[in-house]
């Protein structure tokens, strides 16, 4: 560990992601307060501020994935990302200040569409530069340390937001997309040029589609992920109800939600990284996956704070374990010439699913209760907990040639 800890990449790219990870959960909770103030706590409303925010990511994440192998630039990409989103905050706060609080959709758009571009080349400078067998260590490291800022986050973002208004949290976030951007500036040079390639845009796509298909374990993946995200989208946009009709509180307690989860995932990447390699993936995403299904059942059931906090903590726990060893076996697997490609196909699935289930979100609401919804999105979870048990062991065998 004390290895990784000195390589330069794993420290500049941590760190960034750091700044945008704090960035994304100041922006979220001031962007949550604003809407519901502005609507009356419509949940169809909330519910679209959520498809704002994903709707992007489904869409262009296939265009950046084949952009980001294409242009062989990761350091580049990256840092152009977070100064379009610094450029794009100053056009929000022009807009807010001339009236248009509608621009609130628009700056969460605008953010999501960047990082399809630079998340990818992320996953690129990372397969180059840390060797194989500390990469389940510094997935584990990277988000912990995340976790620990996605915890100061939303209480940042929302002292901000209610002591001072909407102004300050939109000004903090321009200031830490500019400190990322200065950041990534001492990452390693990237290599000269493009990629030479006579494949289509379309072309190219089509690789990381049939990649992922000829891998049992990236197709099982890609299937488990569509049921997880639809279970996701259902009760995301809606976990601020969960305080305010079953726990009885101000919305703003929400905050304290977050931030137990954040701390489950805190705890629970450290306890990963110092176990990562007697993790067994099978296990994990099985075990994982059934008590998110459990816990979305029992949130909705619950009226007491305690409780309710204490399953949002081990919740976060499983998270952290799961999202270690997704990201471990997709950074083994996957060549570094189609890492970009297969990122653009399984990501979409994801958030595609997630960007349904949030559009719907705050209908069946409405239509069904809360109660309702939380119990098809735990059904859901259960279909996903069902393939995640098709996830087998990586074996030098299962690994495919990247030539399509």
């Amino acid at each position: 560990m004390g290895d990784l800890w000195r390589n330069k990449t794993f420290m500049l790219v941590t760190t960034s992601d750091v700044m945008q990870q704090i960035a994304i959960w100041i922006r979220n909770m001031a962007l949550l307060f604003f809407v519901m103030e502005i609507t009356n706590n419509d949940p169809v409303s909330v519910s679209l501020l959520t498809v704002a925010e994903y709707a992007p990511i489904f869409i262009f994440s296939f265009v950046g994935g084949v952009f980001a192998d294409r242009w062989n630039s990761p350091k580049r990409t990256m840092i152009w990302g977070d100064i379009l989103s610094f450029a794009s905050i100053l056009v929000i706060i022009f807009l807010i200040w001339n009236g248009l609080w509608m621009a609130v959709f628009f700056a969460t758009f605008v953010s999501a569409v960047v990082s399809q571009f630079s998340q990818p080349s992320s996953a690129k400078i990372f397969k180059k530069h840390i060797p194989e067998q500390h990469v389940p260590t510094a997935i584990a490291i990277s988000q912990s340390m995340m976790s620990l800022f996605i915890i100061i986050g939303p209480i940042i973002g929302t002292i901000i937001y209610t002591q001072v208004g909407m102004y300050p949290s939109l000004i903090s976030l321009c200031v830490l997309f500019l400190l990322s951007a200065i950041i990534l500036s001492f990452l390693p040079k990237d290599e000269k040029g493009t990629v030479e390639t006579d494949a289509t845009f379309f072309e190219e796509m089509k690789q990381g589609w049939k990649y992922v298909y000829r891998q049992a374990v990236l197709r099982n993946l890609a299937i488990t992920y569509v049921f997880v995200g639809l279970a996701v989208g259902l009760t995301q946009p809606l976990e601020v109800f969960l305080v305010t009709n079953r726990l009885g509180l101000s919305k703003e307690y929400v905050q304290y939600l977050t931030a137990v989860g954040g701390i489950g995932i805190l705890v629970g990447g450290i306890v990963a990284a110092m176990v990562s390699q007697r993790l067994k993936s099978k296990t994990v995403l099985f075990a994982g996956l059934l008590f998110l299904s459990v816990s979305f059942v029992v949130e909705v059931w619950s009226t007491t704070f305690w409780l309710t906090a204490t399953m949002r903590f081990i919740g976060g726990m499983m998270t952290a374990a799961i999202g270690m060893i997704t990201t471990t076996l997709f950074i083994k697997l996957v060549d570094s010439e189609l890492v970009g490609r297969v990122n653009g196909t399984i990501v979409p699935m994801f958030m595609g699913t997630m960007l349904l289930g949030s559009s719907l979100a705050g209908i069946l609401m409405e239509t069904i209760s809360l109660w309702g919804v939380f119990i098809l999105a735990a059904s859901i979870m259960l279909v996903a907990v069902i393939f995640s048990t098709r996830v087998v062991e990586e074996t030098k065998q299962e690994k495919v040639a990247p030539s399509l």
